[in-house]
C-alpha cells in the first residue's frame, strides 16, 4: 500500500502542528504551506525537506506553488488537503476590526488567503486529488455564523463564504470520489488567544473550557480517513457546544 500523502496549509502553529503530528503518527507524509520559511520550532521528522513557503495573498503565484506540490508526489496522488490558512488583523490595541474600520485592502489581503486561494489550489491540485480519491477539509470558524467579540467582519464574512464553498466543491468534487468537509472550530487554546476568552469561554461554551488543538486534528483526521467514507459538504462543530 502507498503512502498517502496530505498537503496543509497554515502549518507554522496550533491546529496546524498538532495536525502533521496526529497524521505523521499514522503513517502520512506531510507537505506544509505557510507564508514563513521553516522554523525550527518544527520538530516532526522531515519537517525542513516538506516545508514550501509561499503567500496564499498572492492568487498569482498558486500555480507555482501546485507544481511544487506535484513534483514531490511520487505518484501523482494527493490524498488530502487542508485547508488551514487564514489571517485575521486586529485594530489599534488588539481591537475588533468592524465594518467601518476596514478598508478595501484589508478586506482583498483576507479574502485572498481566507478564501479566494483555497478555492484555487483545490482547482490546481483537483487531478491530483482526483487521482487519490482524496479528502477536502476547509477550516472555517464559529465566527462565519455569529457576530464574535474578537473576530472582525472581513474574517467573519470570509469563513461564512468558505461554508458556502465547501458545500460547492462537495458537489463538484463528488462525482470523482473526492469528499469535501469542513470543520468549525471555537475557543481552542493557542497562542493567539484574545484577552477575555477565558471570560467568553465561562460565560458562552457549555462544557466550560477551551478546546484543545489535538481536538481539532483528530477531527480533521477522521474527515480524512475511510471512517468517514460517505461523509461529503459537512461542517462540523467543534466549540464544546457554543454553537448551539
Amino acid at each position: 500500500m502507498s503512502t498517502p500523502y496530505m498537503l496543509l496549509t497554515g502549518a507554522s502553529r496550533g491546529i496546524g502542528h498538532a495536525t502533521v503530528k496526529l497524521f505523521q503518527a499514522h503513517g502520512w507524509r506531510i507537505l506544509t504551506v505557510s507564508r514563513h520559511p521553516f522554523s525550527a520550532d518544527c520538530r516532526w521528522p522531515a519537517a525542513r525537506e516538506s516545508h514550501i513557503q509561499a503567500d496564499l495573498e498572492d492568487l498569482n503565484g498558486i500555480e507555482t506553488l501546485a507544481q511544487t506540490v506535484r513534483e514531490r508526489l511520487p505518484e501523482g496522488k494527493l490524498a488530502a488537503l487542508v485547508n488551514n490558512a487564514g489571517i485575521s488583523p486586529k485594530g489599534p490595541g488588539g481591537s475588533r476590526l468592524g465594518v467601518m474600520a476596514t478598508d478595501a485592502d484589508t478586506w482583498t489581503r483576507i479574502l485572498n488567503v481566507n478564501l479566494i486561494s483555497t478555492a484555487l489550489l483545490a482547482r490546481a491540485l483537483a487531478p491530483e486529488l482526483f487521482a487519490a480519491k482524496g479528502s477536502v477539509v476547509n477550516v472555517t470558524s464559529i465566527v462565519g455564523s455569529r457576530v464574535h467579540p474578537f473576530a472582525g467582519v472581513a474574517y467573519a464574512a470570509s469563513k461564512a463564504a468558505l461554508s458556502a464553498l465547501t458545500r460547492e466543491m462537495a458537489y463538484e468534487f463528488g462525482p470523482y470520489g473526492v469528499r469535501v468537509n469542513a470543520i468549525a472550530p471555537g475557543e481552542i487554546s493557542t497562542e493567539i488567544l484574545s484577552p477575555g476568552t477565558d471570560k467568553l469561554v465561562e460565560t458562552l461554551v457549555p462544557m466550560k473550557r477551551l478546546g484543545t488543538t489535538a481536538e481539532v486534528a483528530k477531527t480533521i483526521y477522521f474527515l480524512c480517513s475511510e471512517d468517514s467514507s460517505y461523509i461529503n459538504g459537512a461542517e462540523i462543530h467543534i466549540n464544546g457546544g457554543q454553537h448551539v
